[in-house]
């Protein structure tokens, strides 16, 4: 998936004084892509927010992760599809604006590349996913509908708008 426009995200007065670079979205995207660890924000039932750290893989332009469909994050999701993504690092930043979704049974393909994708993340932690293993649930994605990037605040900040396809 790739953005339909590309800007400047919006800040008060002063926070931007004269930005000389922009980020390009395949280097955000490898970014994303090459993460080991991710924040997964989502709200709860009364409104309030959720953060918990998530292992994922991002593929063809979106993240997958997997969980019990009973912890929080999971039964927050079923309530309200609003989540953020981001990295770890304030530094090297990435933030993904988007919806989440429980996908009920993947397609046998993308289930395989998803549990490569994982397995090569994560084998060497003991995780190794079969691809059926989501057959019977278990799996989320994260479509993005924005995303904010850069790697020094001052110089490059970066906002992705993409299209709303689901």
């Amino acid at each position: 998936m790739q953005p339909v426009q590309v800007s400047r995200p919006i800040f008060p007065d002063g926070y931007l004084l004269n930005p000389t670079s922009w980020l390009d979205w395949d280097e955000v995207e490898q970014r994303l892509s090459q993460a080991r660890n991710y924040w997964l924000c989502t709200v709860r039932l009364d409104n309030r927010p959720h953060a918990v750290p998530k292992w994922g893989v991002w593929l063809q332009g979106r993240f997958y992760f997997d969980g019990s469909p009973q912890t929080r994050h999971a039964r927050n999701l079923a309530h309200n599809p609003q989540v953020t993504l981001h990295l770890e690092s304030g530094e090297q930043v990435v933030i993904v604006e988007g919806t989440g979704k429980a996908v009920e049974k993947p397609e046998p393909e993308l289930a395989q590349q998803i549990a490569a994708a994982y397995t090569q993340k994560y084998q060497q932690d003991g995780y190794a996913p079969q691809p059926d293993q989501w057959d019977e649930g278990g799996l989320f994605e994260v479509i993005p509908q924005v995303a904010l990037a850069w790697t020094k605040f001052t110089d490059d900040p970066t906002r992705f708008i993409f299209q709303k396809n689901d």
